[in-house]
């Protein structure tokens, strides 16, 4: 069984993202004190954008079927 990490992203919560031009990922900070860093290879950014896209796109579906889950 593999363990999960789960980084609950709030308003609130400072996110930075960069280029990491020597190793082709982007990097992308969550976080002050106890940073969390998601490093993203150059290839899987696109797929990355599209899986949150989807994420979005089924919370505004859920939103127009209220009383539905």
């Amino acid at each position: 069984m593999r363990d999960m990490v789960h980084v609950h992203v709030t308003t609130d919560l400072p996110i930075r993202a960069r280029g990491l031009a020597f190793a082709d990922r982007v990097e992308i900070r969550f976080g002050k004190a106890f940073p969390v860093a998601l490093l993203v290879e150059r290839g899987a950014v696109d797929t990355l954008c599209q899986a949150l896209k989807d994420g979005m796109d089924a919370l505004v579906a859920a939103d127009e079927r209220p009383g539905e889950a």
